[in-house]
């Protein structure tokens, strides 16, 4: 499975779930590989204090998929490198 697939699977079903391993602390935001298990390894451009680096993290997957930061919601994980991310199409968007 690659990136471009992750992607491709979001378009066809208008939501996705992501296990992602954050690694905050990055020169910039940027996925770094896809595990074998499909956890997706993110490089985030912030420090990981009071929410910055989940917040970079949202706001760089919303943008990857070209959605609003608003349709990119944590699950679990928001204290924690390995977490469990849903993004959704927005219902305003066409």
């Amino acid at each position: 499975m690659t990136w471009e697939d992750c992607k491709e699977g979001f378009l066809q079903a208008g939501e996705l779930v992501l296990r992602v391993k954050a690694r905050p602390g990055a020169s910039r935001s940027a996925v770094k590989e896809i595990m074998a298990d499909k956890t997706v390894k993110i490089d985030v451009a912030a420090a990981p204090e009071g929410g910055r680096a989940n917040w970079e993290l949202r706001a760089f997957l919303a943008q990857e998929f070209s959605v609003p930061v608003a349709s990119v919601l944590m699950l679990s994980g928001a204290v924690d490198r390995y977490k469990l991310v849903k993004i959704t199409k927005s219902s305003f968007c066409g």
